[in-house]
Formats: structure tokens, sequence, C-alpha cells
């Protein structure tokens, strides 16, 4: 199967990013379409950066300026302040109507520590702290982290209705 154009992700929330993106996925090819949109949510920052997490030092995918920006954003919240989750919304596409799709979102919760730790993962996991660990996202092992993370939540709701759809 060829390469295809996405669209750019203009929507408000991850659900209405991914749907448009299983959606361009479906149109392009005809296939049923698994896609997602992720991100970090920030509670003292009113939920952001949210949709704009790529994007949020105003480069897409520059991790360590959207970290060292979010840092200085929260530089003087304290830390029972400091509550986050990365999100994941995963939507499957599985024919043309608006009906022919569903749409589920897995939140992993936590918070933003003062400083990176650690060097695995990607992103912001060096921020990030998951609710009852003291280990930073990047400090998990991989197996840790898939077995608890917000993609891994997400796809745990989407298994009945790919259930559905394979018949």
């Amino acid at each position: 199967m060829p390469p295809f154009a996405e669209a750019p992700e203009t929507g408000a929330t991850f659900e209405e990013n991914a749907l448009a993106k299983a959606r361009d996925g479906y149109t392009a090819t005809g296939l049923p379409t698994v896609a997602d949109d992720s991100g970090i949510t920030v509670a003292a920052l009113n939920g952001m950066p949210g949709v704009l997490s790529a994007r949020w030092a105003g480069v897409h995918g520059k991790d360590g300026a959207n970290n060292e920006l979010l840092l200085a954003q929260l530089r003087d919240v304290p830390d029972e302040r400091r509550a986050a989750a990365f999100v994941s919304a995963c939507a499957v596409v599985y024919g043309p109507g608006d009906a022919d799709c569903a749409v589920v979102r897995g939140e992993w919760p936590g918070a933003i520590a003062r400083e990176p730790r650690g060097a695995g993962g990607f992103g912001y996991d060096p921020l990030f702290v998951p609710e009852g660990e003291t280990r930073s996202a990047a400090q998990l092992r991989p197996e840790e982290k898939d077995a608890a993370s917000h993609r891994g939540r997400a796809l745990a709701l989407l298994i009945p209705a790919l259930r559905a759809l394979a018949g």
C-alpha cells in the first residue's frame, strides 16, 4: 500500500484528531484503520499542552525544547499541584458513514517532576512520574511502560470494537 498524505491535526481534542487520522486512512485505503492521537495534559496549565504536546515549544517533535518550556512554566508550581496525565485517544474507522467508527480514550495519571530523569522513552517521558511510582516513565523498563501506558489503556478499550469488526 503506497503512503498517503494525512490532513493537518486541527482538532481541539485528542479524539477529534484520532478520528480524522483514521478517516484519512480509511479513505485512502478502503481498509479498516486504527489511529491514535496522544499527548500530555497538565492540571496547573488547564490541560495544556494537550493536543499541542508535540509542538509545545513551537516546532513539531523538539522533545528537549518542549520539556524545557514545560519545566519553565511549572517552575513556581508546588509539587502537590503538578498533576498530569498522558492521554491517548484511539479511533477505528471501518466504513464511510458517521456511525462506522469507534473512539476511546486512555489516561495514565501522574505528575511532572522538577527535572528530567532517565534516558528511556521519548517526549515528556523523563518528566512524567506515573501515579504510585517514584521513577519517571523514562526510567521504566519498556515492558513496565507498555503494561501501564495511556496507549495500552486506550487500545484495551478499543478491543470490543475490533472484536465486533472481526465478527
